[in-house]
């Protein structure tokens, strides 16, 4: 695909670009709470469209690697899926007796149901501190930062790049993904977490009070993707940014002029990381589950495609692609569940062939053709000398 900065987009200035993110998200957050407060719109509509939300946060982390850094991470749903079970152990201590073994009379201690299954009769000891909020929202930043800090440190300074950066990324993603699957990490196995029933006391099930509550989980994501949008709109004017541009279009030259970017590089993987955790802690009260299959590398190579749909290096086009594809797909595999990934692959196909710069650069190049199709404008007439009197 063309390099994102050379793409014909009706976003150019990205004053405009963010001033548009922000409009858009506020009517959201504004609009369908009250609809839905007012009956007429479902839960399962505002859910849907809160976990579009978290999507959109996911697409934005690798946007911020890829469309403007020239990173292209396959491992963001490793970190989207880890700020989800860090939330998820929080969630999954907060059903107490309320869990099937316990209403059986078979788990006095009240632990989670696969832990009864597996034969536990005591917490284990690194599940305690996530009996507090704080600590699991602490831990959705804290751990993917972590990670990505250990293994951008170990990529970056060995001078990993291009493809064999994609490459590494997509182990890594897969062999967690192989370490989350068995039973015996003590994380749930193939099934993860689900069943949750309280967040800060607050149900997520009762009619009523877990309508209130989703729709404050929805106002939630909003207001974070707005708060995210922004601090990539200030970052991307900064010099920082405009480095990271240079990085992505040259980084040889970056390098010739005195700039080690490899700490730039880090730097925004690990932030890049925390972003994509955050979106997967706000999705996992959301959805209801949090499994293994969420972190495999076809996750994170599906949030590319939302990114190049959209467009990449631009601020709205990962928002437009997560939303759009993930509606798409909530559409198509009801009506066409067996060909849904044949949609998908024509959309990228037909986006790469004929509009590398995405769906955001679409209204420039309408403009473009209908300035094209209109009749050049008729020369003026020449002014007639005037004569000289005798």
């Amino acid at each position: 695909m063309s390099p994102p900065s050379a793409s014909l987009s009706f976003f150019r200035s990205r004053h405009l670009e963010f001033a548009t993110v922000a409009v858009c998200l506020v009517l959201l957050t504004v609009i369908f709470p009250l609809l839905n407060a007012r009956g007429l719109l479902s839960d399962y509509t505002i859910t849907l469209w809160g976990e579009y939300l978290c999507y959109a946060l996911l697409a934005l982390s690798v946007d911020l690697l890829w469309g403007y850094t020239g990173l292209l991470s396959l491992g963001q749903a490793l970190f989207f899926s880890l700020g989800g079970y860090m939330f998820g152990m929080y969630l999954m201590l907060q059903i107490g007796m309320l869990g099937s073994y316990a209403k059986a009379g078979q788990n006095p201690a009240g632990l989670p149901d696969f832990m009864v299954f597996l034969g536990h009769t005591f917490l284990p000891p690194f599940w305690r501190p996530f009996q507090s909020f704080g600590f699991a929202v602490a831990m959705v930043f804290l751990l993917p930062g972590f990670l990505a800090l250990v293994f951008g440190f170990l990529a970056f300074r060995s001078r990993i790049k291009g493809v064999y950066f994609s490459i590494l990324t997509q182990a890594l993603t897969y062999g967690a993904a192989l370490m989350f699957f068995r039973n015996d990490f003590t994380m749930g196995g193939n099934n993860g977490f689900t069943d949750f029933k309280f967040i800060l006391g607050h149900s997520l099930v009762d009619k009523g009070v877990g309508s209130a509550t989703m729709r404050g989980l929805f106002i939630a994501s909003a207001l974070v993707l707005l708060l995210v949008s922004l601090g990539c709109y200030w970052l991307n004017g900064t010099k920082f940014g405009l480095v990271r541009q240079a990085i992505r279009d040259g980084e040889n030259r970056v390098l010739f002029s005195g700039y080690a970017t490899a700490h730039y590089k880090l730097f925004v993987f690990v932030v890049a990381a925390m972003i994509a955790g955050v979106g997967g802690a706000l999705f996992v009260p959301q959805a209801g589950i949090i499994n293994p299959d969420q972190m495999t590398p076809a996750k994170s190579i599906e949030a590319v495609v939302w990114v190049a749909v959209g467009g990449r290096g631009t601020l709205i086009g990962p928002i437009i692609g997560a939303i759009s594809i993930n509606a798409l797909r909530s559409w198509a595999t009801q009506a066409y569940p067996d060909s849904w990934l044949i949609i998908l692959g024509i959309i990228f196909l037909v986006v790469v062939l004929f509009l590398p710069g995405g769906i955001v650069s679409l209204p420039a190049k309408i403009m473009a053709w209908r300035s094209r199709r209109q009749p050049p404008a008729p020369p003026l007439e020449a002014a007639k000398p005037v004569p000289d009197r005798p």
